[in-house]
Formats: C-alpha cells, sequence, structure tokens
C-alpha cells in the first residue's frame, strides 16, 4: 500500500516559528516533525510515499531526498496553488494508483503505530483513525457505531489525519481547492466509511502551544 503526507500548509498560525520553513521541519526533540512520520511509516513497511508541497517545499523535498536513508522510494507533487486537504489529495491520484492508500496530515505528532493501520473492506470508501476530542475542538467530527461504521450520530469524535481512503471516494470531486471533509460527510452520512478509537500520544501540532506540547512529550519518550 502506497502512502501520501499532507505537507502543502503554509503554517500561519505557527508564526513566527514558520517564518522560514515549512511547519513539517520544525524540530521536536532533535529531529524535523516530518521525519518521525516517514520514519513510522518506513518501520511499518511501507515503501513508496508521495508528498505535496508547497509553501518552502523545496526545503522539505532537500531534507528528505528520494528516501533512500530511510528505504523508501518517495515521489513529490508540487502545488502551483494551496489546494488544502482534499484538493490535494486529488490532485496526487495520478502517483496514487487506484488502490486504496494510507493518507496522513505532516503536522502531527503521533505515537500511532501504522502496522496496525486497518485496510478498508472492498465496499469501503475509507477507514479512517478516530481521537479524544482535544481542548481546540470539543465537538468532534464524527461517532462509531458497534460495527465500526462512522456516523454523524452519537457520541463524536475527532479525526486524526491518519486513515486509508479508497481513490472512489473523490470519483466526484472536482479539481481544485477544498478541504476533505467535504467528501467525509458525506460519505459517512451514507455509512462508507468505517473508523477506529485511538487512545494514545497524538497532538495536532497546530500552534505555537501545541508544537511546545509536542516537544515535551517526544522528549519524555526518549
Amino acid at each position: 500500500m502506497k502512502a501520501m503526507i499532507l505537507a502543502a500548509g503554509e503554517g500561519q498560525r505557527m508564526q513566527p516559528l514558520t517564518r522560514d520553513r515549512p511547519k513539517a521541519l520544525l524540530p521536536v526533540n532533535g529531529r524535523p516533525l516530518i521525519q518521525y512520520l516517514v520514519e513510522s511509516l518506513a518501520q511499518a513497511g511501507f515503501q513508496e510515499l508521495v508528498i505535496n508541497l508547497f509553501y518552502r517545499g523545496e526545503m522539505i523535498e532537500k531534507f528528505l531526498g528520494e528516501g533512500e536513508r530511510f528505504e523508501m522510494h518517495i515521489r513529490y507533487i508540487r502545488e502551483t496553488e494551496l489546494l488544502e486537504t482534499g484538493g490535494g489529495i486529488l490532485n496526487a491520484l495520478p502517483l496514487l494508483g487506484s488502490e486504496p492508500f494510507a493518507v496522513i496530515n505532516a503536522d502531527l505528532y503521533t505515537e500511532f503505530d501504522f502496522t496496525t493501520l486497518k485496510r478498508p473492506a472492498p465496499q469501503s470508501l475509507g477507514h479512517l483513525v478516530m481521537v479524544d476530542n482535544p481542548a481546540h475542538r470539543t465537538r468532534g467530527d464524527f461517532g462509531i457505531d458497534k460495527g465500526g461504521r462512522l456516523s454523524m450520530e452519537g457520541e463524536r469524535l475527532t479525526y486524526s489525519g491518519i486513515g486509508v481512503l479508497s481513490p472512489r471516494l473523490f470519483e466526484t470531486a472536482t479539481k481544485g481547492r477544498f478541504p476533505l471533509r467535504d467528501l467525509l460527510i458525506p460519505a459517512v452520512a451514507g455509512g462508507h466509511l468505517t473508523g477506529e478509537h485511538f487512545r494514545e500520544g497524538w497532538i495536532d501540532v497546530g500552534t505555537p502551544e501545541r508544537y511546545h506540547e509536542a516537544c515535551e512529550r517526544a522528549g519524555e519518550q526518549t
């Protein structure tokens, strides 16, 4: 299975930390944030990785190269305008192929074991990893019913930014800028997505405060 890391974001809420580098290259306990994800994917057996780039993307490409030191093959797709999460994945589909692929937000610090990442059932459009609602997102996104399907009903959890998606999720999408959420909501409402609840270490590194929290967490793990 191929994987994609979404790394095109501008990191505006992270200023001034992202003034001279993309958020994915912010150091966390001595290693850039994106390196943790690449190494975790490599250790889980992923060999082909696609990364989308926009803001200072050349710095990410220079740091990771073609992936030899991670025993991976990394390919990049450069966006001429920021396409957001949904538009970025749709733009990268020619590199991802016709089979389900893993997708991960670059601005995560997580202890998720990617060897456990579930491939969606043939009739499903995807499988999402959900987490407890953080303080900055108390309403959550979707619930998980007793059968493991994501639902718009019940107690909601937050989408972690980790999942496996089928290219069929994007069949009706139009190229351009749009968030992945625009496709996830109707897919959940139609009963076409499954999910799991991950209860361990996970931080959405979206603000300087949460970045420092990730640095503290990483330091505790060493």
